[in-house]
């Protein structure tokens, strides 16, 4: 009886219906006026309130313990003795705060405005509660060789009290969360004391922040309200300890902290979002009929985040736009894209995807099809562009597809003699009704809180407000896409905020850096429509974009490997490719191959005793057929809007051998499309069966290796050769992979069934995503089965192989039968 009460239960959440229908149900089974559901109902709304006010109890609990655990990656150490210095610290550093408060932030506070004035902290209480330092990152490559650069993830859950009086009300905070990777440089490197001339510090992405408010404060925490104040704050440290923004604290004298604030960035990231495939439905009628998508992508770097268009009803999408971020830490900053379905109410998830820029920097330009990760399917097609800043005025050549050529990087510093109120110059602003308004006049006599508007192009950016000052410093910097130097302008207006006027303005020519050899302006530019003795200081600086040839060691990446083959080198200055190849044997002894599989003879060979005699012309192994045999001009035309499923082909059809020589894999270093296309590793496996003979039982062709770019362990699953039929009637082959200890039913991946073949071929693709220092702990547990009718006595295991991953250089890569 309790199975045919769940039976509809269990269907309908197998069938994915929405719950409308199970309320449905419900309501039309309370029609028939069941006394006995009238009675449980109020005992389960009951349960689930006590089982609710447990969870938030032990949500609070368990915070700590989940944001604080010790979770170990690749190449971050952990600092427990630093964590242990910090304890004891912690209550002289709370005692220096309470006194910083007293004497410096309460007198500033009650500066700010007239209704401040009677500001006081009534309790300042640290907590016991430190911050935890999780791990550290050292970088030593690809820096300057005069700095230090440290990673520190830090994790805060504090107990702290914080309460302030302003005029009878009580305002307080009595508890923070903050958690993010905050950034340490240590530069520049000297030869005498103190040895270091000065730290820069700032988060690299956005940190998480969680404030439980106190008093009259709690209002913040009503719904609506809460989402405003916490962007707010969110907003107030990003523009102040959040990329591009840092706090340089100089340890030195004589050293230059503008240049250590404002380094010019390390590039640019060009992003073509060309198309996604196999997105999951997200759209449904009642929960019951599935319909379609209307999904969009947001792409973000840092603080800077872009929205494409939004595709209509499609769970293919192509969009075919263009956007540009500028990176200023690498490594450090990634890519992050994540995919939506728009929806009236609330936009649902689809996938997401996080690109390390490190490796694009390396291969200058990457396009591949990338799986999206926290879904079920879908499958997104991006071109990235590595974009060098170069000074080369011969670079800013006008780009024809309207794409950016140069970028204008702006150092605001500070201004001079602004003046006071607009009676101070004559320009005809001022209103003869403001003259007549006497509270109008009482604010003329104020000093100015002015903020910078500027402008290139259609972009405008706001600076920072500095209260009553003449003399106002901001500096801070700004980038801006230039489409055109020589005829672009950078449009700059100080205005006040109080009274919303302009105090002076200043239109300066791009034109003019071009004159510079370093197309660089350090100076005072003098302030029009204000007083004769107005100025503002800035420093310009323009550099070109410029997509250079990648090293000539490096492998390429993305479709292009695929196309070149694992060893070619690209020339600088040119396109044309070369293969580092041995001598040819003579035609007689080696059976006809295609052009293009000969670049299998350009990797190098390992040594081996079992290694064929090359004078023997029946043994030499020479593929048949590989991915590089297909026609070249058609893989050139089609591979940019292919789709992942096409660039898996068959990669090599070997015939039967006892032994074949032996070829060591050289992959790319991101490419995923680049794996058909490796060289293999071959050899004669010969299992021992139970009653002790050995029989051959077949073999199965792995190509594995560790995709950093998706921080993933890639398996591509090429094909099988001579296994041994468990019946008459034949087999039915597929391939089950785990990746052990891990035996989870939901882990598991398996291959499409073969029907009836010895040698099947899958060229299919799986990815376990794990950190590598996990995956090298790890084994995979490669089982070939027979898929066979449920009642039948056919024996299901054809073979089992088990692979060690900590032998393995997964970096590099294998590939082998």
């Amino acid at each position: 009886r309790a199975l045919l009460w769940l039976g509809p239960v269990y269907l309908a959440g197998y069938l994915g219906l929405s719950g409308s229908w199970v309320l449905l149900g419900l309501a039309l089974w309370l029609a028939e006026g069941s006394q006995l559901t009238l009675k449980l109902i109020p005992r389960f709304v009951i349960s689930f309130t006590c089982v609710a006010a447990c969870r938030n109890r032990w949500h609070v609990a368990l915070t700590y313990i989940f944001l604080c655990i010790q979770v170990h990656f690749p190449d971050v150490e952990r600092v427990e003795w630093l964590n242990k210095v910090l304890v004891q610290a912690w209550p002289y550093f709370g005692t220096i705060m309470e006194k910083t408060f007293k004497e410096v932030v309460e007198p500033k506070i009650r500066a700010k405005n007239i209704h401040l004035k009677t500001c006081t902290f009534t309790k300042i209480h640290f907590g016991e509660k430190c911050p935890r330092i999780n791990g550290i990152k050292a970088y030593t490559k690809e820096i300057d060789r005069r700095q230090v650069i440290l990673d520190l993830q830090i994790c805060y859950i504090g107990d702290c009290e914080i309460h302030m009086d302003i005029s009878k009300f009580n305002l307080g905070v009595k508890g923070v969360q903050l958690y993010g990777t905050l950034r340490v440089i240590l530069e520049p490197l000297l030869t005498d004391a103190p040895f270091i001339g000065a730290v820069t510090l700032f988060f690299l992405q956005q940190p998480h922040l969680e404030i439980n408010w106190a008093g009259m404060s709690n209002l913040l925490d009503v719904p609506g309200i809460n989402v405003m104040s916490d962007s707010l704050i969110q907003d107030f440290i990003a523009a102040r300890l959040v990329l591009p923004n840092r706090i340089t604290v100089p340890l030195k004298k004589n050293v230059n902290i503008a240049h250590l604030r404002f380094p010019i960035p390390r590039g640019v990231i060009r992003v073509h979002l060309l198309e996604a495939e196999n997105l999951v439905q997200k759209d449904s009628f009642l929960g019951a009929i599935r319909g379609k998508s209307d999904p969009y992508a947001l792409l973000r770097v840092g603080t800077v985040q872009y929205r494409s268009k939004t595709v209509s009803r499609d769970l293919n999408p192509i969009w075919n736009e263009t956007f540009e971020f500028v990176v200023h830490e690498v490594p450090g900053q990634d890519l992050e894209v994540d995919l939506y379905d728009e929806d009236p109410d609330k936009d649902d998830f689809m996938g997401s995807l996080l690109i390390s820029l490190v490796d694009v920097m390396n291969d200058r330009t990457v396009d591949e099809w990338f799986p999206l990760s926290k879904t079920t399917s879908g499958h997104l097609h991006l071109k990235l562009e590595w974009l060098s800043l170069v000074n080369n005025q011969e670079k800013l050549h006008e780009d024809k597809k309207g794409l950016s050529t140069a970028i204008l990087i702006v150092y605001l510093d500070s201004a001079f003699n602004l003046p006071k109120n607009h009676f101070e110059y004559s320009n005809g602003e001022c209103g003869a009704k403001k003259i007549k308004n006497n509270k109008y006049l009482k604010k003329t006599e104020r000093e100015p809180s002015s903020f910078v508007l500027l402008t290139v192009g259609n972009k405008t950016q706001k600076s920072k407000t500095c209260n009553f000052s003449k003399d106002p410093t901001w500096g801070q910097a700004f980038t801006f896409f230039v489409h055109s130097a020589h005829s672009q302008s950078l449009h700059v207006e100080i205005k006040d905020k109080d009274r919303d006027t302009a105090l002076g303005t200043s239109v300066i020519c791009l034109s003019h850096l071009l004159k510079d050899p370093n197309m660089t302006l350090d100076q005072r530019f003098q302030l029009d429509h204000s007083s004769s003795d107005s100025f503002i200081k800035m420093k310009l600086v323009l550099r070109a974009l410029n997509v250079e040839e990648p090293d000539p060691q490096r492998v390429k990446a993305g479709v292009s490997a695929s196309k070149q083959g694992p060893v070619c080198v690209v020339e600088k200055g040119g396109n044309q490719q070369k293969f580092a190849s041995p001598p040819k044997p003579e035609a007689s002894k080696v059976p006809p191959v295609s052009k293009d599989s000969a670049a299998l003879d350009s990797l190098p060979k390992k040594d081996s005793r079992d290694d064929l005699d090359t004078n023997d012309s029946s043994a030499a192994p020479v593929p048949s057929e590989t991915v590089a045999g297909l026609n070249e001009t058609e893989r050139e035309q089609n591979a940019e809007h292919q789709p992942p499923s096409a660039l898996h082909t068959r990669a090599v059809v070997v015939p039967t051998l006892p032994v074949v020589q032996e070829l060591r894999l050289a992959p790319s270093v991101t490419s995923l499309g680049s794996l058909p296309s490796s060289c293999f590793e071959l050899s004669s496996s010969n299992l021992e069966l139970q009653n002790g003979t050995e029989m051959p039982l077949g073999e199965i062709q792995l190509t594995v290796r560790y995709a950093s770019i998706r921080q993933s362990l890639v398996v591509l699953v090429n094909g099988c050769r001579n296994l041994v039929p468990s019946s008459n009637r034949g087999v039915d082959p597929y391939v089950r992979i785990y990746l052990l200890p891990d035996r989870r039913w939901t882990s598991r991946k398996k291959t499409s069934v073969k029907k009836k073949t010895l040698n099947p071929q899958y060229d299919e693709k799986f990815e376990f995503f794990e950190s590598l220092e996990d995956v090298k702990k790890r084994t995979l547990d490669i089982a070939v089965k027979n898929s066979r009718p449920f009642i039948s006595q056919e024996r299901k295991e054809l073979g089992k192989v088990r692979i060690d991953l900590s032998q393995e250089d997964l970096i590099k890569g294998f590939a082998q039968w």
